[in-house]
Parts: structure tokens; sequence; C-alpha cells
């Protein structure tokens, strides 16, 4: 159920309408069509006081409950609420600072940690219908404060992250066998390169037709019961980064939004769309999935290689906007 502000703006002053439609943007309301404008049911107490407003000064308006006539309809108005873009922007803030803590005083550094959780906070309190860009946006945060802190005060104790991941020592996982399913899709194959690159070198893969059939002597990643997989909203490749203190990189904290993107949706990222479609191209190529790890290897080297700053922030011009700031 929704509640919805039907209005005609009154023609003068400038000034009220102006302060109307950042109203609305400003309570995450969303655009129906011109004049139309919705909120959950939950909150139809918000919009009254605008609809006085516009009354007051010779304009009309009423507010209205309405319906789903299915779940088809009801996804559809879900989907004008989508925060997705918004998120993404925030995040973008996030690494720049991130980005910029090698050169920023500790005041100066608060300060604007401060200011990207406070803009996080203001963005939760419109994500009417919250999903995975939220919570990517919440492990963002966690691990911003976290590069922060280990910054400023390199070698003191740091608490526990939320995440509730075990640190783990690279030198007790060398010249490992290393299992996951067969014909490897981004998530595992990123998880290969990880694994051989910055955990244990000498890892040998080994490729399962049916999981649960994994021997033993194994350590497993990417399906279920294995020893890493999926936690809340990290990937596998974000797992085994957390796992062995990896968080602080941001060339590979760039790789894992990436991953992320392909392997369980939210925030968009620039490379998502190469990564993705030469990952394809060479699962064409390479029947078997030693020389496609290998391959593929390669072009994970190559996107790690890229300065952070080259990035570009993604654009979604598909995801619906919320009410523009003017008229």
């Amino acid at each position: 159920m929704w509640s919805t502000l039907i209005m005609t703006l009154p023609t003068q002053p400038n000034a009220v309408r102006l302060r109307i439609w950042r109203n609305l943007k400003t309570l995450g309301c969303a655009a129906l069509r011109d004049g139309a404008y919705l909120l959950p049911q939950d909150h139809a107490a918000l919009l009254t006081p605008i609809a006085v407003e516009v009354r007051e000064h010779g304009g009309t308006a009423m507010v209205l409950t309405m319906a789903p006539g299915d779940d088809t309809q009801r996804q559809e108005i879900e989907a004008l609420f989508d925060r997705t873009d918004a998120f993404t922007e925030w995040r973008n803030t996030a690494t720049a600072l991130q980005a910029d803590l090698p050169h920023l005083t500790e005041t100066e550094a608060r300060r604007r940690l401060r200011s990207v959780a406070e803009a996080l906070q203001a963005l939760h309190r419109i994500d009417y219908y919250p999903g995975i860009a939220a919570a990517q946006a919440n492990a963002d945060l966690a691990q911003l404060r976290h590069a922060l802190e280990a910054h400023l005060s390199p070698g003191e104790p740091t608490a526990e992250p939320a995440h509730g991941i075990a640190r783990l020592e690279t030198a007790r996982f060398q010249n490992q066998r290393w299992a996951t399913r067969a014909r490897p899709w981004v998530d595992r194959l990123a998880c290969a390169w990880l694994i051989r690159r910055f955990i244990d070198p000498g890892a040998q893969f080994v490729w399962l037709a049916d999981p649960a059939s994994a021997p033993q002597d194994v350590l497993g990643f990417d399906f279920d019961g294995a020893r890493f997989t999926h936690v809340g909203a990290l990937v596998t490749f974000e797992v085994l980064i957390a796992s062995f203190g990896l968080e602080l990189d941001p060339r590979l904290q760039r790789v894992a939004r990436a991953v992320h993107y392909l392997d369980a949706g939210g925030m968009p990222v620039a490379e998502a769309a190469g990564l993705e479609a030469v990952l394809a191209g060479l699962r064409e190529l390479h029947s078997s999935d030693d020389h496609l790890v290998q391959a593929a290897g390669h072009i994970f080297d190559a996107l790690y290689a890229v300065p952070p700053a080259a990035s570009a922030p993604p654009r979604n011009p598909s995801t619906p906007s919320s009410p523009t700031a003017a008229p």
C-alpha cells in the first residue's frame, strides 16, 4: 500500500514551488508522473504538511491510498524507489576518501568520515525497500572506518570486524589443494586468481562436478558447506579478502566491486561489463578449467594493475529517479 499525493502546484510564488519540490526529494518520494508522488503507507503523515502548503498557496492537493492490482504492479511501483544510483554516488565519495587518506591530517580525515557516514544515514532513511546496494554500502563504510584507523593508528589493536570473519595467516595455507565447482564463472575465477596471487602461490585446484563429494583433504570455496563461501552480503572473493587481511588494498577493492556486482548484483561499476564479456569469451575458448583459470588470471592481473584513480563512476540510466529539486 502507498500514499499518493496528487497535486497541482501554485504558479506563484516560485519560492514555494521550489520548497515543495525539495521537500519531496528530501522525503524520497517516488514520481508516478508529473504531480503524483508516492510514499509507503506507513509514511503517509509526511505527505500531509506538503498537501496543506500547496492548498494554502492556491494549488490543489489530496492524499490518497493506492494498492497494487497484482505482484507485477507491486514490483513495478517498488522499483520507482530504487536507490542504487544514490548508493553508487555515495560509494564514489567513500572511495575518494579512502584514496585521499595518506594526504590528510587526522582532523580532516575524521571530519570527512563523519560527513560520509551522515550521508549514508540520510540515504538509509529514504531507502524504503533496502536491497543489496544498502548492505554493500554498510560494508563499505565499515571498511572505510577500518582503513582510517589503520592509517592513523598503525599497530593499534582494533575490534573484530562486524562480518565476524576470522583473520587467517597465509603461512598456514601454502601448497594446498583448493576445490570448487567445475566450469568456474566470475566469483570462482576471481577467487582462483586471488588465491594464487596473494594467498597460496603453490595452490592446486580441484574441479568438482558434485561439491557434495568433495575430498576431505581440500580447501573448498564458493559452494554450500565450503570453508570459504558467501557470508552475509559478501561474495566468496570478498570473504577471502577479509579472511587474509587484504581489505586495505584499494586495487583489490576495485576488483572486488566488479566481482560482487557480476555475482550478486547491487551497485554497478564501470569495469563490470567489460570483465564479464572477456571472461565469457575465455570460457568459450578454453574447455579445460585449468587453462581457463590461467587465462582469466591475466585479465585480473591487468585489472588490478590499473591505478585506482583511473576508474570512472558508472551510470545506470534505466534506474528511475526521485523527484528533481526544481520544477
